[in-house]
């Protein structure tokens, strides 16, 4: 493609100074402001950042709300999640080239009026496939809103903290899980989930009103569509989309389900139709050379890794919790725990921040995290959640403490290698870190389903009429049930079925441990791998990102002229 004119946003006669220029075509300039402006886009930061993660928060924290609310079953549940998670994933590379294309404002309007939008369709309840749409739109609200924030938070930033804008949207986003969480009991009156809905189409308004009245300043806009692009992104869409019901629907209703072949063939085909394309084109949205190198390869493969061991929180612990009978009710204390962790965890990446070596706060992170785990595999059917605060708020702490140095270390490859690198970068970002968390559910799932059936096959063993610790079992319980139950063989019915849950109970927490267990192999694994290449460079005393930040360096130079 020839390089085309470049399209100067208005900025009402004000000429920006070289060092206030914007870094990239599509984000906004970074003037001077006083103290109070500042403070007053820091903050709308954070709140955007908040929202934009509460938008799957509430709907993952009120999932059994949601079913009673539309009489929907685990499968149709399910979709609501790929709708989500399928736009979700997929959005950021669009909307960046949206950005660069039409400007840093029309896109806040947008995204701003899609949230709006979304939540309003939300709160009227219309039905299940008008909440289909709501959810495939809150995806890509919540996308936008992910850099809305980010731009925002860097503006209220010094600029010598201004690069930690990055790692704190991304911990707020983290955030917003456990505090939706630990928020949504007080929402959730009687089971009703129009509070939920009620609350979130407030905040939404909250949100229209804060970028309104304090705009990002002007930026560059570059020229950057081409027909191309249209099947390129088509393809992209539906081959994540595939995938995203593929991991989603697998776990629900089983992997042997005939139709979830197709959909993974569906997700090859657009996938590679999609790669094909930008493989053969002059100026492509993903460089495919790049992106196959081998150290984006293994920051990607790093990414998901994490996420996939994170998911020893969201649906290791959940999962338990849930089997024990804990309800978001009596989590809340849990929820506000994680919450500050995570906090924690943002707060102390942005401080220990080295551009120098952002591998070594991964390290920590994941051995922070394999610890965590096989701690856990001391849980037992009389676990409360006090007992595991202290290792899953170390879990919650090094989830946001591994993603920062890892996204700044893909950020920094991208700028190094060019501008137009960027949206690549985003885009495997984006889907290592939504298709690996899904991936580790599913993982993991699959896992405990096998040895749940394990350990109930070897419970069912020992529980003859031979067993004297049953018969006991049985006599206990049919007494507790006597007063209720006048009929003998009644009450040998009910001592029968209490005794089963509490085997069915003993079972799933038996196969959490082995959920734990395989996390914490996991991550000794991860933690090796990762380690090797770092302990070599350390001894040769070989920066791997010494080209990049010899390019930063130079780019921040000429900033300041």
């Amino acid at each position: 493609m020839t390089q085309r004119a470049t399209l100067i946003d208005t900025a009402d006669g004000y000429r920006f100074k070289p060092h206030e220029m914007p870094i990239l075509p599509g984000s906004p300039a970074n003037p001077d402001h006083p103290p109070a402006r500042r403070a007053a886009y820091l903050a709308i930061g954070v709140f955007m950042a908040l929202v934009g993660g509460a938008q799957n928060g509430f709907l993952l924290a009120n999932s059994p709300a949601l079913q009673a609310e539309f009489a929907l079953t685990p499968v149709e549940a399910g979709w609501l999640t790929v709708a989500f998670y399928s736009t979700y994933a997929t959005m950021s590379m669009l909307l960046f080239r949206v950005r660069q294309e039409f400007g840093i404002q029309p896109f806040v309007r947008w995204a701003m009026a899609g949230l709006v939008a979304a939540n309003f369709v939300q709160m009227i309840g219309p039905g299940y496939y008008p909440e289909l749409a709501a959810r495939a739109v809150a995806g890509i609200t919540a996308s936008g809103l992910s850099a809305l924030a980010i731009y925002y938070l860097m503006q209220g930033l010094p600029p010598a903290l201004r690069v930690g804008g990055l790692v704190i949207s991304l911990g707020l986003t983290q955030v917003s899980f456990p505090l939706t969480r630990a928020l949504s009991p007080a929402l959730l009156v009687d089971g009703d989930i129009a509070h939920v809905f009620q609350f979130q189409f407030a905040l939404s308004l909250l949100g229209f009103g804060m970028v309104y009245l304090l705009r990002l300043p002007p930026g560059i806009r570059k020229q950057t569509f081409e027909k191309l692009d249209i099947p390129s992104i088509t393809l992209f869409i539906i081959g994540v989309a595939a995938l995203c019901a593929f991991l989603i629907q697998g776990r629900i209703q089983w992997w042997d389900t005939p139709w979830l072949g197709y959909a993974l063939v569906i997700a090859i085909l657009g996938l590679g139709g999609c790669f094909l394309i930008e493989a053969n084109r002059k100026s492509p949205m993903l460089d495919l050379s790049w992106l196959s190198s081998r150290s984006i390869l293994a920051l990607a493969l790093i990414g998901a890794t994490v996420r996939i061991l994170v998911a020893e929180q969201g649906f290791g612990a959940s999962g338990m919790f849930a089997a024990l009978g804990y309800g978001n009710e009596q989590l809340t204390d849990y929820f506000w725990i994680l919450a500050g962790a995570t906090l924690a965890g943002m707060a102390l990446s942005v401080v220990r921040l080295d551009p120098k070596d952002l591998t070594r706060p991964v390290l920590f992170a994941i051995l922070v995290i394999g610890i965590a785990a096989f701690a856990d595999t001391r849980t037992g059917a009389m676990t409360r959640p006090q007992d595991l605060y202290l290792t899953q708020a170390a879990i919650a702490f090094g989830a946001v403490f591994a993603m920062g140095p890892i996204m700044m270390e893909g950020m920094l490859r991208a700028l190094a290698a060019g501008q137009s690198y960027v949206i690549s970068f985003i885009a495997v970002f984006s889907l290592s870190q939504s298709v690996g968390g899904l991936a580790g559910i599913s993982l993991l799932s699959a896992f405990h389903t096998v040895r749940l059936k394990t350990h109930l096959i070897d419970a069912g063993s020992t529980l003859t009429l031979a067993n004297q610790q049953l018969g006991q079992a049985l006599s206990n319980a049919a007494r507790s049930a006597a007063p209720l139950q006048s009929d003998p063989a009644l009450q040998q019915q009910a001592a029968a079925s209490s005794i089963s849950r509490e085997v069915g109970r003993e079972a799933a927490v038996l196969a959490f441990n082995d959920v734990f267990f395989l996390i914490g192999t996991l991550s000794a694994v991860t933690f090796a791998a990762v380690f090797v290449p770092w302990f070599i460079n350390k001894i040769r005393g070989r920066n791997p990102l010494a080209k990049e930040l010899a390019f930063m360096e130079a780019m921040l130079a000429r900033t300041r002229q």
